[in-house]
């Protein structure tokens, strides 16, 4: 399961800078060689019962870092893309034992509730893609998404927010805002961002179908993925029905994918 590689090996929207050098990603102020750039895992960094960081790598394996001490992101649950290789020995209740060679963590947010009329001008309007890509998924109670959109760059930043309640019939369709801030020109750029499903209702165990909502730049559209809150066997949140973007691991230049996001 580890073995989960990404195809496309880009900048994205991340807590940390990257770089070919002994780095900094969190307020404890632990330091990760990086061995190289690209990252090959995507995951929920926790905290354990005793103390210390994991990472929940899907809904089963669980990762104990060897050469972490304390918290990563001063203990905050965040999802991360990280690089790391396994490591032989006793994981202690752990899937296994790795070495974090690269970890980074991606923008995560709670949910908000949507607000009828008032969406437009609280949540913004303005069109976005979500990107088919193996980042793209829900696992862990996270939706996790790839996004394309507009941007002149220069520092500008784009929101992004997740809304619930937007079917009376269905709990679990949701809908994604964006709000450009005007930024609406220029060249495509590529984010990241994550959002916590946990005001979702529970799924007693059932795989339900999450349904996703967005105005593309061409027309609205929609995704559905699998989605269980307690980790039963779902193969990983799959793509059941799809309007993503077929644009899948385009090349771009890499400045042109990297924004800032909220």
């Amino acid at each position: 399961m580890y073995s989960r590689t990404s195809k496309l090996f880009t900048a994205a929207v991340l807590a940390c800078t990257a770089a070919i050098s002994m780095v900094s990603c969190d307020n404890d102020n632990q330091s990760y060689y990086l061995v190289n750039t690209g990252y090959n895992a995507l995951v929920t960094v926790k905290t354990a019962e005793g103390g210390g960081s994991y990472l929940q790598l899907d809904d089963e394996t669980t990762l104990n870092p060897v050469n972490v001490s304390g918290t990563l992101f001063g203990g905050k649950e965040v999802r991360a893309l990280t690089n790391f290789n396994v490591v032989e020995g006793d994981a202690g209740g752990f899937s296994m034992n790795v070495r974090l060679n690269w970890i980074d963590s991606i923008r995560t947010k709670p949910t908000v509730p949507s607000l009828g009329d008032k969406n437009d001008e609280t949540y913004g309007s303005d069109p976005i893609e979500i990107v088919n890509d193996w980042i793209t998924v829900a696992e862990d109670g996270y939706l996790t998404l790839r996004f394309r959109t507009l941007s002149e760059g220069r520092g500008n930043v784009h929101y992004v927010n997740l809304l619930t309640g937007v079917d009376a019939n269905d709990p679990y369709t949701v809908e994604l805002r964006h709000d450009a801030k005007g930024d609406v020109t220029g060249y495509y750029a590529d984010g990241i961002i994550a959002f916590n499903l946990d005001s979702l209702p529970d799924t007693g165990g059932q795989v339900k179908k999450l349904t996703l909502k967005w105005k593309g730049y061409e027309a609205d559209k929609s995704v559905t993925f699998d989605f269980c809150t307690n980790g039963d066997d779902h193969d990983d949140g799959d793509v059941t029905t799809s309007d993503l973007s077929a644009v899948e691991g385009r090349q771009v230049d890499v400045e042109s994918l990297t924004m800032d996001v909220e």
